[in-house]
């Protein structure tokens, strides 16, 4: 499931924003800059809408930081300010997108599918690969050297987000954050006991030894 972060002040607004993409994705909220960023820099998100105008650092100090840490997540400014200067220095700065306000949800809609399928979180038929292991999105249904088997959601999300950052070493806390989200009511031992049942849904073919352990720190998904 493609995961996006809102960062805006407004509550009201914030709220509408988060109506309207739930409807198709997952998303989280917050309500300052500083919030926003630390949200941000766990890299577990497919897009970022941002308000440029925020409480404790604007959103043009939030993409500079995390743009300094390397990670590329697209970002889309939203913001009341529609001067040229602002729309430069948002894109300068590492943005991939603008939109001012007032806005149609339509038209946020449109522009956040445009930057996922730009990214490749979003494809045409909603199908992710590795090796023999294929991914169907809209069905929520897996195929492994094709054959068919189950999986509940969350293990299907974990298997998703492993294949996307495939070769990339996972932290626990980013796979938690990931798949159960900042306000879920689990610990973070259940990525352990979520990883050992992929383990044992991939061993008949082989697969289990490429969901690998870094000891101390996660996972990597990897050709063993």
């Amino acid at each position: 499931m493609v995961r996006i972060l809102v960062v805006e002040d407004n509550v009201a607004l914030l709220q509408s924003i988060n109506q309207i993409l739930s409807e198709e994705f997952e998303v989280d909220c917050a309500e300052n800059g500083e919030e926003g960023l630390f949200m941000a820099m766990q890299n577990i998100y497919d897009l970022i809408v941002l308000d440029v105008m925020l409480p404790e650092m604007d959103g043009f100090e939030v993409i500079q930081k995390i743009r300094e840490e390397h990670i590329q997540t697209p970002v889309l400014f939203l913001t009341a300010k529609d001067s040229l200067g602002d729309r430069v220095r948002g894109l300068d700065l590492g943005g991939d997108d603008y939109l001012t306000k007032p806005f149609q949800a339509p038209e946020l809609q449109a522009r956040i599918r445009a930057l996922l399928r730009r990214s490749g979180s979003l494809t045409t038929n909603q199908t992710i690969q590795y090796r023999g292991i294929e991914l169907f999105g809209k069905e929520k249904a897996i195929f492994v050297d094709g054959h068919p088997i189950k999986l509940t959601l969350k293990q299907y999300e974990m298997l998703e987000f492993m294949i996307q950052n495939k070769g990339a070493i996972l932290t626990k806390e980013q796979l938690y954050d990931r798949v159960w989200g900042f306000d879920s009511d689990t610990t973070i031992g259940i990525v352990e006991v979520f990883v050992h049942h992929l383990r044992k849904k991939m061993e008949p073919f082989g697969y289990h030894k490429d969901i690998q352990t870094v000891r101390g720190i996660g996972y990597m998904l990897k050709e063993q």
